[in-house]
């Protein structure tokens, strides 16, 4: 019991301190993105944007409504059924949102540094609007089933509280089979071709290494810059973290999901449950990574973040001066 106490209290802690910093980090990055001031194509500003949004959406509808709501409030509007199994649809919706645009942004830096062929045809900013766009309709009316999994836990004056998983949800045909859709869609699918993604990527860096390597052994030892390697650089760069941080968190929760489903588990022992709450925090976490990714990759997006700190305090500098004037 004891335990638990601590397990709660730690993720209270916890979650507070990612709403206050998750949801400023991520508006910041929408912002500084969507002014297209930071040397980034608008097939790539597009991107990130989207994925921002998605990361923020999802700090409100998962943190701040279901987690700080349980922890701080208890019983208030949300809890009511309805507007229970709608945040939960919305939830859903922004889990898949966030990790699929992770996988498109992926694929898009892909395309750039491997496929130099398809680059100038995919790597557009339409084409991103469009994959987007598209990728976003789908698993919003993807996860419209989830509304429908949960029932009222109680009846109070009239008005039903609180959301349970209806009974049927567990044997029901249909409704297995809508879970294990759910989850092999998020995260496993797009977690393997992440990785698989990153595979070839590092495979197509390797080779073409060796090659300039080779190139480089056959000159007279003349110092010659590479343009190419230096102008795909910041795709590496972005790449890499943005994925390798992805899979980084989410790693717990997906070994979480292999290892519930392999043993079969029906409750949780301590050492279990610990596991899979970290794997939970974990998982939020990559909500609010990717703004301070920029900012340590890109130096243009922090002479942005350099600006837009500063601006408030110019601005009432010269408020002031006009007015000593």
């Amino acid at each position: 019991m004891k335990t638990l106490i601590q397990i709660q209290n730690t993720e209270k802690i916890f979650y507070t301190l990612l709403a206050i910093i998750g949801v400023p980090v991520n508006l910041v990055g929408i912002v500084i993105l969507s002014r297209g001031k930071c040397g980034l194509s608008i097939c790539t500003t597009r991107y990130l944007v989207a994925m921002a949004t998605a990361d923020l959406l999802l700090i409100i509808t998962d943190v701040i409504f279901t987690q700080i709501n349980y922890y701080y409030f208890p019983v208030c509007f949300l809890d009511i059924t309805p507007v229970c199994s709608a945040r939960s649809v919305l939830m859903n919706a922004a889990t898949d949102c966030s990790v699929w645009f992770t996988l498109a942004f992926s694929f898009d830096r892909f395309v750039v540094i491997r496929c130099q062929n398809l680059k100038t045809k995919y790597c557009t900013g339409n084409t991103a609007a469009m994959v987007l766009a598209t990728t976003g309709i789908l698993l919003c009316a993807k996860n419209i089933p989830w509304y429908f999994t949960l029932e009222a836990n109680e009846i109070i004056d009239n008005v039903p509280w609180f959301c349970v998983v209806k009974s049927n949800y567990h044997t029901d045909l249909i409704w297995v089979g809508f879970s294990w859709f759910d989850k092999v869609l998020t995260p496993l699918l797009p977690f393997g071709l992440i990785l698989l993604i990153n595979t070839l990527t590092v495979r197509h860096i390797l080779v073409m290494s060796r090659i300039r390597e080779g190139l480089k052994g056959q000159s007279k030892g003349e110092n010659h810059s590479d343009p190419e390697i230096e102008s795909r650089r910041k795709s590496i760069i972005l790449l890499f973290t943005i994925s390798g941080c992805f899979i980084l968190l989410w790693s717990v929760f997906v070994i979480k999901f292999f290892y519930s489903n392999i043993k079969g588990l029906i409750s949780l022992t301590i050492p279990e449950y610990v596991f899979q709450q970290v794997g939970m925090m974990l998982r939020n976490l990559n909500c609010c990574t990717n703004t301070f990714i920029y900012g340590v990759t890109q130096s243009k997006f922090r002479e942005q973040l350099k600006k837009a700190m500063k601006y408030p305090f110019s601005s009432i500098i010269q408020l002031v001066n006009k007015q000593s004037n």
